[in-house]
């Protein structure tokens, strides 16, 4: 059982009741690795306030300001919700969410308007996630191949659509080509470094020694397109190391090899009849256990026919 915004969510039931993703999805061996998740997630949170309306919609109107952390956990439970929870409870949590967004409104203090219901932004926020959570996966975890990659945002788009999405970015080139077109508008900010200070203090992960943050930090940032990092004037002070670089990826393999029993994709998996290990077994592994899971599902339908 997961806490959500006063909610209990529980990833082991309704027995049966699907995810919006499936077991053999890209998306399930992304988001099965909490350091795939960190880094990626940061790297989402910079993209997002490259924009003035979405950097002002959120310190303006969340705690992120006061709990910039406990936000970001929030945050990427929202996503697990989405991607391993049974559908009722992303529902939930999602219409929950756009009641609170479509009280969002106000305007940036370069006079720009906004609205967190916007379907722009709502774009924007998709796709931010979704190359975030790929690209750090790809890489410091294992090599995605470009099939791998389109599908991985071909599959957030229903998720996407819940939280307000119309039209998200359904390939990497797409993600791409919607960048491009924001991109006149982003800008560099004091707030995209007050955050990546507190990445870096120490703060951000406790027990994990405060280098390590900083290395995951800049992680994140060589995660940026190019020409966003030039933009929000990130600059070699915030270079990833070559031995950062060889630390983060050893923790980041690390955490795709350790089972979680008690994390969202182990418990989805109980909650679908498979074994709790199933995200962590091998590819072909888990291709025969969800064929045979079809073929006991075909019989026990059968049995229930002929009665």
């Amino acid at each position: 059982m997961k806490r959500y915004m006063g909610w209990d969510i529980d990833f082991l039931s309704p027995p049966g009741e699907p995810a919006y993703a499936s077991p053999d999805s890209v998306q399930w061996r992304v988001y099965k690795n909490p350091v795939a998740l960190a880094l990626g997630g940061v790297c989402a949170v910079l993209l997002e306030f490259a924009d003035p309306r979405i950097r002002s919609g959120v310190w303006d109107h969340s705690v992120f300001p006061k709990d910039p952390l406990g936000r970001g956990q929030r945050t990427a439970m929202a996503a697990q919700i989405g991607v391993f929870g049974p559908r009722s409870a992303a529902d939930q949590v999602t219409e929950r969410i756009g009641r609170l967004h479509a009280r969002v409104a106000g305007e940036t203090p370069g006079g720009r308007a906004y609205r967190a219901s916007d379907p722009e932004l709502a774009n924007w926020v998709s796709a931010t996630a979704s190359y975030g959570f790929v690209m750090a996966y790809h890489r410091f975890v294992a090599r995605l191949s470009p099939e791998e990659i389109d599908r991985f945002f071909a599959d957030a788009v229903t998720v996407g659509g819940l939280y307000g999405a119309t039209d998200p970015p359904r390939s990497l080139e797409a993600f791409y080509t919607l960048c491009n077109a924001m991109a006149s508008g982003f800008e560099a900010h004091v707030i995209n470094e007050e955050f990546l200070d507190i990445m870096r203090s120490g703060r951000a992960a406790p027990g994990v020694p405060r280098w390590l943050q900083g290395q995951m930090a800049a992680a994140s940032i060589s995660l940026l397109p190019p020409e966003v990092r030039a933009v929000l004037a990130l600059g070699p002070e915030y270079d990833l190391t070559t031995l950062g670089r060889f630390a983060v990826r050893r923790v980041a393999r690390l955490a795709d090899r350790v089972p979680q029993p008690r994390s969202p994709a182990a418990q989805a998996s109980q909650r679908l009849g498979l074994p709790w290990r199933f995200p962590w077994l091998s590819q072909k592994r888990q291709r025969e256990l969800l064929a045979a899971r079809r073929t006991r599902q075909g019989e026990e339908g059968a049995s229930e026919a002929a009665a």
